[in-house]
C-alpha cells in the first residue's frame, strides 16, 4: 500500500488532503468532526485582530452556478472572516491540537498591514500549539476594502514585507495564500520567497458576480435588494488553479518553493493533478461543503489505489512529475501530426461531432455515406483540433491517433517529418533564426 504520509515545510499530517480555511474550518466542533472522518489537516478559518469581532452579513452569503444536473460547479461567497471572538478561536485551536495531535492544524491570518499588528498575533497563536500559519493575502470582497486580503496580495512589496515581519516574530513556518486577482501569478510567488516564505498556498477565491437576479435587478447573493462581488471557488476554478501552481512549480526564480494546492479539488484525481503540478499537498473547501466530510475517503482510498496500480510508493515520487512537461507554446512539436478516429461501434450515430466540425471547425467529419447516416473523420481535412473528441458523449468513441514518422499527412500532402521543430526556429516566425538568414 502507498504511504500517503505528508511532510509539509515540517507540518506532519497522516495524508496530503487538507480542510482549507473556511467555514467548514470555523470552530472545534467543526474541525473534530473533520478530523474524526480522516482528514489529514486543517488551515483554522482567518482570525483577525483582537477586539470588536467581524461582522458579516446575517443573509445569504453563497451564489451558484450549476450544471445541467445540478451539480454544483462553481461557488461565489460574500463571508467575511471569522466573526468569533480571536480568545475563543485560539482556545479551541489549543485543545483540538491537544487532542489530535497527529493532524496539521494551521492558522490563517489576516490584520492591517502594520508590523505592530503582526507581532501581536503571532505569540498568541504560537502559544495554541499551532503547527504553522497561513498569511491570507487572497480573500478578494470586504476585507479587501480594509486594506487587507488581496489589497496586499496585489501589492509584492508588502508581500514581501509582511513576510519578513512574519519570519522575525514565530518560529512557525510561514505559508503566503496568493491571490488569483493578479495578471501574473509568479511576482507575488517571488515575491514572498524573497521574504523568507517557507511556503506559498494557491489559489485564492477569484473575484466574481456569479448571476443576476432579474426580477429585482440585483447581483446574486441579494442581501436587501443589493448584491455585492464576492469570492468564486469550486471545481469552475480547477483549471485556472492548475495553470497558477505551474507557473510558479516551473519558474526558475520560485522552482523548488513549496506549494499547497487549492482550488476544485473534488476528487482523488484532482489532488493527483495539482500534485504532480508542483504541490506538495492540497486543501478542499467547495467539495466538503457540498458533500460533507467523508468525502475524504474516496479521496484518500481513491489515491492510494492509483499509486498502488502505478507502482508509486510515496508523495514524493508524483510530486512535481508532470512539472518538466509543462513548456511555452513556442516549444511545442511543429512536427507533430494527429487524426481523430472515431469507435462506429461505439458511436450512437447523434451527430454533434459533425456538427461541431462543420460549422465552427475544418469541415472533417462525413453526416451522410451512400444516403445513410454516417459519421467518420475525413483525414485529408483533419488539422487534429480534437475538438470533436469534446463535444462527442460517448466517451472514448473518439480518440486522437498520432501518425508515425513518414507516414504522409493527407492534409498538407507531405510525410510526417521526424525531427523535432517549434515556432523559434519556424521560417513564418520573423524573428527566427531561419528567417533572419
Amino acid at each position: 500500500m502507498a504511504d500517503l504520509r505528508n511532510n509539509f515545510v515540517g507540518i506532519k499530517s497522516p495524508n496530503p488532503f487538507w480542510l482549507a480555511s473556511a467555514p467548514p474550518t470555523d470552530k472545534a466542533y467543526n474541525v473534530e468532526r473533520a478530523f474524526k472522518a480522516g482528514w489529514g489537516g486543517v488551515v483554522w478559518k482567518t482570525l483577525g485582530s483582537e477586539g470588536p469581532p467581524v461582522v458579516n452579513v446575517n443573509g445569504p452569503r453563497y451564489g451558484a452556478i450549476w450544471g445541467a444536473d445540478r451539480r454544483l460547479l462553481g461557488l461565489n461567497n460574500i463571508e467575511l472572516i471569522t466573526d468569533r471572538p480571536l480568545q475563543i478561536n485560539l482556545q479551541e485551536m489549543k485543545q483540538v491540537k491537544m487532542n489530535w495531535p497527529d493532524r496539521a492544524l494551521v492558522a490563517s491570518i489576516m490584520v492591517p498591514c502594520v508590523e505592530e499588528e503582526w507581532k501581536a498575533i503571532l505569540p498568541l497563536v504560537e502559544e495554541t500549539g499551532a503547527d504553522g500559519i497561513e498569511l491570507n493575502f487572497g480573500c478578494p470582497h470586504g476585507m479587501s476594502e480594509r486594506g487587507m486580503g488581496a489589497a496586499v496580495g496585489q501589492v509584492p512589496e508588502y508581500i514581501e514585507m509582511v513576510v519578513r515581519w512574519c519570519k522575525q516574530y514565530t518560529r512557525m513556518p510561514v505559508i503566503t495564500k496568493l491571490t488569483p486577482n493578479i495578471a501574473d501569478i509568479r511576482k507575488p510567488a517571488r515575491a514572498a520567497k524573497a521574504g523568507g516564505t517557507d511556503a506559498v498556498s494557491l489559489i485564492n477565491t477569484i473575484n466574481s458576480i456569479v448571476s443576476v437576479d432579474l426580477d429585482n435587478f440585483a447581483p446574486n447573493p441579494t442581501v436587501g435588494g443589493k448584491g455585492t462581488h464576492g469570492g468564486y471557488c469550486g471545481p469552475a476554478v480547477k483549471p485556472i488553479a492548475l495553470n497558477m501552481v505551474a507557473e510558479i512549480a516551473r519558474d526558475p526564480e520560485t522552482y523548488g518553493l513549496p506549494i499547497s494546492g487549492i482550488g476544485g479539488v473534488t476528487t482523488w484525481r484532482d489532488a493527483a493533478e495539482f500534485m504532480v503540478l508542483g504541490a506538495g499537498n492540497v486543501q478542499v473547501c467547495t467539495a466538503a461543503m457540498t458533500y460533507g466530510f467523508k468525502i475524504v475517503q474516496e479521496m484518500i482510498s481513491g489515491l492510494n489505489d492509483w499509486m498502488d496500480a502505478k507502482g508509486h510508493r510515496n508523495l514524493d515520487d508524483i510530486t512535481g512529475r508532470a512539472v518538466p512537461n509543462v513548456t511555452d507554446w513556442q516549444y511545442l512539436n511543429l512536427n507533430y501530426v494527429a487524426k481523430a478516429h472515431i469507435d462506429q461501434d461505439a458511436c450512437i450515430k447523434c451527430g454533434r461531432c459533425h456538427i461541431a466540425c462543420e460549422d465552427t471547425s475544418h469541415q472533417a467529419i462525413t453526416s451522410m455515406v451512400n444516403g445513410v447516416r454516417h459519421f467518420e473523420v475525413m483525414e485529408d481535412e483533419c488539422v487534429g483540433c480534437n475538438l470533436c473528441v469534446n463535444v462527442c458523449p460517448v466517451e472514448n468513441c473518439i480518440t486522437m491517433v498520432g501518425l508515425d514518422a513518414g507516414t504522409l499527412d493527407q492534409r498538407t500532402g507531405r510525410p510526417v517529418d521526424p525531427n523535432y521543430a517549434n515556432w523559434t526556429t519556424h521560417p513564418n516566425n520573423p524573428m527566427s533564426v531561419q528567417a533572419a538568414e
